[in-house]
């Protein structure tokens, strides 16, 4: 049921993002403009996501799952009638908050209830969904969307949502709230205010310039926050998330290395679209089959890695897909006019293998590191920083790609965007070898 729910809430994800040149087109917004309607949501839910989890490790992981399906139906539809680009980034970016929350209650409700040895298995089919659902998403969503229009996809939202609520409403248990526990509002606003600014503030470096003194305000008040979330977690009774966990390398290796490799694999999937459409002048239809087998991999590569977790230790079925995600990344840089569609369906397929396959073993591993009752804290923080990574990601890669313009033509400036990708993601390799030689 938890699966279904994700389902619901993410399987337009993938045909959104490669619908922005039709979206720009639509609204007569420029790229960037147009792009925060995969941006805003990342952001948002990188900001908002650990209270959501936090609520439901408080008041009832089952209460805000369903509030999250419901609210998600509601802002779908008014997503759907959105006038305007400003308005359709509102709608869109609070649709996403609330479906969103159902990933860290759903992943506590499932962690919750497989025993540690079963949870990898579990978790690998969360990874199938959440990468199948946009795969469905694409294959569906691209003719949709040029038989009717890309409102289409968010019409279309609506009763599955509603079917989710309603299934999930009669077939997960209830969930009981802790006693005697207070929300950490004052960690919130800190972890948030931290979360936010660095994030805007790199999504705003670009158009108004580096030294503009918003950015630069941006820029500082984020240590600033995040030193004082730190003092303040310290001392309070009930934090929002123990600091202890943070000592632990089964806590905090998972949430580094896949932030950055995030990095590389979101810029990349919100380059893709643009590279194909101004490239080749393809349709919505065809860039959404080329770029099938990126999450469609994603999604089967998350099974299999439960399947290798029994057999060699997690450590090197990281390191392998780490590896493999980088070089998918410097791969990219052979797709040119000359290029064949099966062969970019590869390309994109191979990156799809290199970050899919170790979604389960870190996930299960940072489940096992913390306590039941913070299941959902955790899994959101981890979460938060996996949405970091993107949102970085997708502002990196745009940008260099467009600074490169001029001097690299049209082709090289993607290009030189995916070596840099591929540079980064690179950067995970030592997170990944630091992952303990004895886990098992």
């Amino acid at each position: 049921m938890a699966l279904f729910g994700l389902f619901s809430t993410n399987f337009n994800v993938s045909v959104l993002a490669i619908s922005i040149p039709l979206l720009v087109e639509d609204f007569e917004a420029p790229p960037s403009t147009v792009s925060w309607l995969v941006v805003g949501p990342t952001l948002a839910y990188a900001v908002l996501g650990p209270t959501t989890g936090k609520l439901g490790d408080l008041y009832g992981r089952r209460r805000v799952y369903l509030i999250g399906l419901a609210g998600c139906c509601l802002f779908a539809g008014l997503t759907a009638v959105a006038p305007s680009a400003l308005l359709a980034i509102l709608f869109r970016t609070a649709s996403a908050v609330f479906g969103q929350s159902t990933a860290p209650t759903g992943m506590a409700i499932i962690s919750e209830a497989f025993p540690a040895e079963r949870r990898v298995t579990a978790l690998g089919y969360w990874g199938l969904v959440m990468a199948g659902g946009p795969v469905l998403g694409m294959v569906a969503g691209g003719f949709l969307i040029d038989a009717v229009g890309w409102r289409s996809i968010f019409i279309v939202q609506i009763p599955l949502t509603i079917a989710a609520f309603v299934l999930a409403f009669r077939v997960l248990p209830v969930s009981g709230r802790l006693r005697g526990v207070r929300f950490d509002v004052l960690g919130t606003v800190l972890l948030a205010t931290a979360a936010f600014s660095i994030l805007f503030g790199i999504n705003r470096g670009p158009l108004w310039g580096w030294t503009h003194p918003v950015v630069l305000a941006l820029l500082a008040t984020a240590p600033v926050a995040a030193a004082g979330f730190v003092a303040w977690e310290r001392v309070v009774e009930h934090p929002l998330l123990p600091l202890r966990y943070f000592a632990n390398r089964r806590f905090t290796i998972p949430m580094l290395t896949q932030a950055l490799c995030q990095i590389s694999y979101q810029g990349g999937f919100v380059l893709i679209p643009l590279l194909l459409s101004q490239l080749y002048g393809y349709t919505t239809t065809h860039i959404s089959l080329l770029t099938l087998g990126r999450p469609l991999m994603w999604g089967l590569a998350g099974p299999a890695s439960a399947w290798l977790v029994r057999r060699m230790p997690r450590r090197r079925i990281v390191v392998a897909g780490v590896i493999a995600n980088s070089a998918a990344c410097l791969l990219l840089t052979l797709i040119g006019p000359g290029t064949s569609g099966a062969e970019i369906v590869l390309l994109l397929g191979f990156a799809g293998v290199g970050v899919g396959i170790i979604v389960a073993p870190l996930m299960a591993m940072l489940t096992q590191a913390v306590h039941t009752t913070e299941l959902g804290v955790a899994t959101a923080t981890s979460q938060m920083m996996t949405q970091i990574g993107s949102a970085a990601g997708v502002q990196l890669m745009q940008t260099i790609q467009v600074s490169r313009l001029p001097t690299d033509g049209l082709a090289g400036s993607y290009h030189t965007a995916f070596i840099v990708a591929g540079l980064v993601s690179s950067l995970a390799l030592f997170a990944a070898l630091a992952v303990p030689k004895t886990d098992t």
